[in-house]
């Protein structure tokens, strides 16, 4: 685990003037993605309030030595890949000398200042990237409320698959059509088939969901057979962020017999930008919420105390839906629900020590989704089968529009924040994209 250090000082600013009290990305938060400043080639960089670090910039500028070096150079590049094989150590030596450089109080603040039309870019004027080139996406099943959601569907009396409570449920979904946040999403075509119809029929979906999930993006990798023990796991987690799996409800419904989820999901996923590290989220890392009583205890190589006593994440989540109707009537975007990802049955280093467990070859820059974070009433429900009970009920939005699943032009965004008392809160900005 991150040890607390001088980068989470509650009482330390930054001298760039947007970052104080910023909701999203004050000094104590750091997170790492992919830019291209308005005509510039991409590159590595961090968020600080309503701007872009540069870290290629800053290199040139000679501003990193020591062990914080070989970080920023393997961050400055167009991938952050090579970052997230350092592992946790380069990467916090690089936090404390970013939070440093950028701290009101440095000694060498003149310097830096002078600096800062080369450091720094407008965050609005720059264009995101994938924060990483993603080799393998697995998406899991880990928010159990609804997963048994889901499973009241095929049978109300046992909602949950009898392995659900000894496995962290997954599967592999399809890199390529991960997208950054902002990037329009086609409706999908596909085959599809209701209960009341006796064939099925090929054309759009007609039920495209979103599922508000976690990012779990992977630090270094394990060699092909050679399994991650539970209590190393949290050395392969680089940090999180958001990410919506979008899905063809309708699609996915008929297909996924016997083989799972195929072309309802590969359509297109949507990811967060930025990444929150591992660092940055060790003030809210909080104990696994208890199993309920009859749960079985997880297996040998599932199970850690130090994990079960500081292997979850406070983080809170909320899904907002911008249509047409809204933005004629300048109204924001409407919120669907608010959860938290205590809601997860599993932790993500359960996660990593699972899907390792027979061999598999984990790599930097690999992608996992939690699967959907749903709570255990509506106002938590993570996706709009779970809001509108697969279509039977409609749900009125701000404008005064219906909906049960999402029309084009829609929009969805997620958002997720931290907070805990005598702790900065931080962000993880926004995951959102637009049905086209």
């Amino acid at each position: 685990m991150s040890v607390i250090d001088e980068t989470y000082d509650p009482r330390r600013e930054s001298w760039v003037a947007s970052a104080h009290g910023h909701a999203e990305f004050p000094i104590q938060n750091l997170p790492f993605g992919v830019f291209s400043p308005r005509g510039g080639a991409p590159r590595g960089g961090v968020a600080i309030g309503d701007m872009n670090f540069d870290l290629k910039a800053g290199l040139e500028a000679g501003l990193f030595t020591g062990d914080a070096a070989p970080a920023a150079e393997a961050a400055a590049v167009a991938t952050l890949n090579p970052l997230m094989a350092l592992g946790p150590a380069p990467r916090l030596a690089l936090r404390k000398r970013l939070s440093a450089l950028l701290s009101a109080d440095n000694p060498e603040r003149a310097k830096i200042e002078a600096l800062s039309a080369r450091l720094l870019h407008n965050a609005a004027d720059c264009t995101m990237h994938l924060p990483a080139a993603i080799g393998s996406y697995t998406d899991f099943f880990a928010g159990i409320h609804h997963a048994r959601n889901g499973g009241m569907r095929r049978d109300p009396n046992n909602p949950l698959s009898p392995n659900y409570k000894y496995v962290p449920v997954a599967y592999h979904s399809r890199a390529s059509s991960v997208q950054p946040s902002g990037v329009p999403i086609r409706r999908p075509s596909g085959q599809r088939k209701l209960p009341n119809e006796d064939a099925p029929s090929y054309g759009p979906c007609r039920k495209l969901d979103y599922e508000l999930e976690l990012a779990v993006w992977v630090g270094p990798g394990n060699a092909l057979g050679e399994p991650i023990p539970i209590g190393k796991a949290g050395d392969h987690l680089f940090g999180l962020g958001l990410f919506n799996d979008w899905s063809a409800r309708d699609v996915q419904q008929w297909e996924s017999q016997p083989l799972g989820p195929f072309l309802g999901k590969s359509f297109g996923s949507t990811v967060s930008p930025w990444i929150i590290t591992t660092e940055a989220l060790a003030p809210f890392r909080i104990a696994q919420p208890a199993r309920p009583a009859g749960d079985p205890r997880p297996l040998p190589h599932l199970w850690d105390d130090a994990d079960q006593r500081e292997g979850a994440f406070d983080i809170a989540l909320e899904a907002f839906l911008l249509t047409e109707g809204l933005r004629a009537k300048g109204l924001p975007p409407h919120r669907m629900s608010a959860s938290n990802t205590t809601d997860l049955y599993w932790t993500v280093a359960q996660m990593i020590a699972h899907h390792s467990c027979n061999g598999c070859n984990l790599a930097a820059g690999d992608l996992f989704g939690t699967g959907t974070i749903s709570g255990p009433t509506p106002e938590g429900y993570g996706s709009l089968m779970e809001l509108s009970a697969d279509g039977a009920r409609s749900i009125t939005l701000a404008s005064g529009e219906t909906r049960t699943f999402v029309e084009n032009g829609d929009e969805v965004i997620f958002r997720a924040h931290c907070r805990k008392a005598g702790c900065a809160p931080i962000g993880f900005g926004e995951c959102r994209a637009r049905i086209i």
